[in-house]
């Protein structure tokens, strides 16, 4: 899973050639449409005045004479991102076998804010010529996905890498706010995620009386991996202020097991996520572990939850959706604004 990120990003001399060579034509989105320009009265104004502006970023930095009006996000963190800060997303990339739309988690705002968004290739292989197509303002990536095609992006429209995504998700929040000229937005976004979540955990310890501790796991075309604090999952469970089992403490992304060390999963309550592998390959494992002796002797609830959410969705939208999840989970009230 994790190695196979960094494969197939060769490209042809023509690929790059005409990446520089349309870097006028896709610069600014000019007449994009304005209609996301219309905000709430509760909603922080994007900071139009505050262009051009340098954005420093993981790869260096990037100029933008404009605030950007048609964004190209090729990490699904950064959809999410530019979706909650009400920016037109008009490309994205897809996950192998993940289908050609925007998951469904995101709601009305894909209509709403992404009514015309594109596929641009895969995760692991986004097209050069696709991208240009598109003629964006600005594209969005992490540098853990798409180092090798930094340059080649970066001709063709200004392009902000974060370091990478997982547990830095709120933090790439606000990157994508800076470059979006909407930073107060971004700020604002976090903090009611973060409070709703801290509600929430309040009323789960209220209602049981105690803090629960959890675990979660996500079965793979690989080693099981029970997630820890510094990944996407383990920054929403400190947030809700649970408790953890010792294989789920601390940093490292996560704790590696086998079928037997399944006691190392063990806790108050154990969310499992089955990632979908064309192969089949999780589900063979997660059968594995569920036949041996060692499962029944489990003493938590298990619950298992949808791998797009708890995994893959990184980030404000995904992050809400694990939370209506655990209200659900240990019923209490989600805390919706």
């Amino acid at each position: 899973m994790k190695t196979r990120w960094v494969s197939r990003f060769s490209r042809t001399a023509t690929a790059a050639a005409i990446a520089v060579g349309l870097l006028a034509t896709a610069a600014c989105g000019g007449d994009a449409d304005k209609k996301n320009d219309s905000k709430d009265a509760k909603t922080p104004a994007a900071s139009d005045s505050a262009y051009p502006r340098t954005v420093t970023h993981a790869m260096g930095s990037a100029e933008l004479k404009a605030q950007p009006k048609r964004v190209v996000a090729l990490d699904m963190t950064f959809v999410d991102a530019s979706l909650a800060l009400e920016a037109e997303v008009v490309g994205f990339t897809t996950l192998s076998g993940g289908g050609d739309k925007l998951p469904a988690y995101f709601g009305a705002d894909s209509q709403k804010f992404a009514p015309k968004a594109t596929p641009v290739g895969t995760l692991e292989e986004p097209s050069l010529e696709k991208i240009i197509a598109l003629k964006p303002d600005l594209i969005l990536s992490a540098k853990v996905r798409h180092e090798k095609l930094y340059k080649q992006l970066s001709g063709i429209a200004p392009t902000v890498f974060s370091e990478t995504t997982g547990g830095t998700w709120k933090d790439n929040v606000q990157l994508v706010g800076k470059a979006l000229g909407k930073e107060d937005l971004a700020k604002q976004k976090v903090q009611d995620f973060e409070k709703r979540a801290k509600t929430i955990g309040d009323s789960v310890r209220k209602a049981k009386g105690a803090n629960p501790e959890v675990s979660v796991v996500r079965f793979v075309d690989g080693p099981t991996r029970i997630y820890k604090e510094d990944t996407y999952t383990g920054v929403i469970v400190k947030d809700l202020g649970f408790g953890k089992p010792a294989a789920a403490t601390g940093t490292g992304f996560n704790t590696e097991i086998s079928d037997e060390e399944i006691k190392k999963m063990d806790a108050d309550d154990i969310f499992i996520s089955l990632y979908a592998d064309e192969a089949g390959l999780s589900k063979k494992t997660k059968e594995k572990f569920q036949a041996n002796p060692l499962w029944k002797q489990l003493k938590g609830s298990i619950h298992e939850v949808d791998d797009k959410i708890w995994m893959s969705a990184v980030g404000l939208y995904g992050a809400n959706a694990v939370l209506d999840d655990v209200a659900k989970t240990y019923k209490v009230d989600a805390a919706k604004a």
